[in-house]
């Protein structure tokens, strides 16, 4: 498990107005949630905030660096980030403690990996499930869950029964949900296409009945 520093100050100051200053300055509103200790307010920069998720957008440990009256260390993963739909920029963010010793309970993304057998045979893959809902000692959290397709014939599909989880990880959603599946291509015949199919094997079906009836007269 890796765990990337970012720097936080403490904030006395909360409201709309010095939240705006803040963001003005280049910094988010943030606030640290603790077990079962009070919340505290924070701003954290937000070019370095950028950067981390750069690297790595699921499941982020990061160490805040918390500057105050009392320094502290908080291991925390970040729970929510706001952004503002016009600009796009950082509106707020909420971090959560995160203790070695208390299991998480999260989505870990799933990697699909190989060429189905049915998509060789001509069908499509689809994939129901992007994510698996796991619980985990942080050290034990994995990056994701790599699924391998290449056994999934057309018309057959994998379960969460059929995936592998390393060791200390244990699947919390349902075995018999679907995770991918390979189906049946359907093709399309356009409406124009079809029309003058029929109506080229009507003509050459009625030939034969048009020449056996001036046989008939002579």
């Amino acid at each position: 498990m890796e765990a990337t520093e970012l720097k936080a100050c403490t904030r006395k100051e909360t409201g709309k107005g010095p939240a705006r200053r803040f963001r003005k300055e280049g910094l988010i509103p943030a606030v640290f949630y603790g077990r079962g200790e009070e919340a505290i307010s924070l701003s954290v920069n937000a070019a370095d905030l950028l950067k981390i998720i750069k690297k790595k957008k699921d499941n982020i440990f990061i160490k805040l660096l918390i500057d105050g009256e009392k320094p502290l260390e908080k291991l925390s993963m970040m729970k929510e980030l706001q952004i503002e739909p016009v600009s796009r920029s950082f509106y707020h963010a909420d971090f959560y403690e995160v203790r070695m010793d208390k299991k998480l309970t999260i989505d870990v993304p799933l990697h699909f990996t190989g060429v189905s057998v049915g998509v060789t045979n001509g069908g499509e893959l689809q994939h129901l499930k992007r994510d698996l809902k796991v619980s985990c000692l942080p050290a034990a959290l994995p990056d994701f869950v790599e699924v391998d397709v290449t056994g999934i014939d057309i018309g057959h599909s994998l379960k969460v029964s059929d995936i592998k989880v390393p060791e200390g990880v244990t699947v919390l959603d349902p075995e018999d949900v679907g995770v991918a599946m390979v189906a049946i291509v359907k093709v399309s015949v356009p409406q124009g296409a079809a029309a003058g199919e029929a109506a080229a094997a009507t003509a050459d079906g009625d030939a034969p009945k048009a020449e056996a009836k001036a046989k008939t007269k002579g």
